[in-house]
């Protein structure tokens, strides 16, 4: 089994840990982070090294990496690191859940993390370092740029483009045959219809409390 270096140590490292040792072909060997984050020597049981010394922990000619970072800073903070570890020499670990449905003859590129339940159908293109929640749809035809987070159940229709570093709230629908420019940030349940512009943001109306206890609303 090739090891495999996680780089984080919140959340999505600990699931990312959980997913890569229990359905994939990798044996997770230790963590990574910038040494002003480090604030102990193991995590989850393992190794937790400084990210500049990683190389003499965990050798790229033996290890791969996974950058386990989630969409913080519309994504930038994980595309910095994906393009530290590529500098570094890492071959960057993807993970496809058994549990997905991927009918697409499309290869996803590499630091792609794809969760239970997704769906990708035919001619869908994933770019790299993107992230597929659990329950998401892509239909036919899409595209997913690099650097792109969509979130569980998200909706994205037959023919979607989606740029950079762009990310898709949960429960968003996103019609088909639409563009969505880079750096696009669509809120849980928005439906967006037509094309996006560059770093806009779409959000849909919120939730309005409406009653209080048991009281009834007449409608």
């Amino acid at each position: 089994m090739t090891g495999l270096v996680i780089f984080g140590d919140g959340t999505m490292a600990r699931l990312a840990r959980h997913y890569f040792s229990s359905d994939s072909p990798y044996r997770v060997a230790g963590f990574c982070v910038d040494a002003a984050y480090r604030q102990g020597d193991t995590f989850e049981g393992l190794p937790l090294v400084d990210a500049a010394n990683v190389e003499r922990d965990f050798p790229s000619s033996s290890h791969h990496m996974f950058v386990a970072i989630g969409y913080s800073r519309m994504n930038a903070l994980r595309a910095e690191k994906y393009a530290e570890a590529k500098a570094r020499g890492y071959t960057l670990a993807s993970y496809v859940s058994s549990r997905a449905t991927v009918l697409t003859a499309e290869p996803p590129g590499d630091n792609v993390f794809i969760l239970e339940h997704v769906a990708i159908q035919p001619f869908v293109r994933i770019g790299s370092n993107v992230i597929l929640w659990s329950g998401a749809t892509v239909a036919h035809d899409a595209s997913i740029g690099d650097h792109t987070f969509v979130a569980a159940q998200a909706a994205i229709l037959g023919g979607c483009t989606i740029g950079r570093s762009c990310f898709i709230g949960a429960n968003a629908t996103l019609r088909d045959g639409i563009a969505v420019a880079d750096r696009t940030l669509v809120g849980a349940g928005a439906v967006v219809m037509e094309d996006t512009r560059e770093g806009g943001v779409y959000l849909p109306p919120r939730a309005t409390l409406m009653s209080k206890g048991s009281q009834e609303i007449d409608v």
